[in-house]
């Protein structure tokens, strides 16, 4: 009991004196006289439970780093600024990405057309380099989710580009192989093994007592 009432003592000096409050002001906040306090931090006497929950909304700290010894307790704000932790927005950082692209292609095409040539086919050329951009970016902080949706419009820009840098020729042809492309392309991302499912099944039905599905004539044994 000595050693506690020492402890909550030593952290009681320490508080007060590093928020700047005498005895008499601690006092006051906690209805009590500047003896008391005086009596606390000499380990004469101990404060009761109500008293500590008291003094840890005071100086913003817990009844249990209250009764610890100050080389085991941080404050909260000490925590809080070791564990704060920088975040950015990832929604930012892709716009910021795709403002980047397009801005450098704005750039190039300003400096040609400074040379008398308008090449109007880099805007085209930087919808490809955008969405894959924004593939990669949205595969580590998205998850994969809709990257499907995507991939196919990744594909179909490809074709537009081609008709484009190849507009004399009105190369309509190749918007023939698009719609395959593209049905290969959602049917990638459809792909599952279904082979470990079905093996689980005849086990779970095995370990019932349920005889598994005979294997038809034409499968290996």
């Amino acid at each position: 009991m000595d050693e506690l009432k020492a402890i909550v003592a030593s952290n009681i000096i320490r508080l007060r004196t590093g928020a700047g409050m005498t005895q008499a002001e601690l006092g006051q906040k906690l209805n009590y006289s500047d003896k008391t306090v005086s009596k606390w931090e000499r380990a004469e006497s101990l404060p009761d439970a109500y008293v500590l929950m008291q003094l840890s909304l005071i100086f913003g700290i817990t009844v249990d780093e209250l009764l610890s010894s100050q080389t085991a307790w941080k404050t909260r704000k000490e925590i809080k600024k070791e564990q704060r932790v920088v975040t950015y927005d990832t929604r930012a950082i892709i716009l910021v990405c795709q403002a980047g692209i397009w801005t450098l292609a704005l750039l190039v095409f300003v400096l040609f057309w400074l040379l008398d040539q308008v090449l109007w086919q880099i805007f085209p050329c930087a919808v490809p380099i955008s969405l894959v951009t924004y593939l990669v970016l949205h595969s580590i902080w998205g998850r994969g989710r809709y990257n499907v949706y995507i991939v196919m419009a990744l594909v179909l820009s490809l074709f537009v580009v081609v008709y484009l840098l190849l507009l004399r020729h009105n190369p309509w042809q190749i918007f023939l192989l698009a719609l395959p492309a593209e049905v290969i392309v959602w049917l990638s991302f459809r792909i599952r093994v279904r082979d470990t499912e079905s093996g689980s099944k005849r086990g779970r039905r095995a370990k019932r007592g349920k005889p598994a599905p005979e294997a038809d004539e034409g499968e290996n044994p």
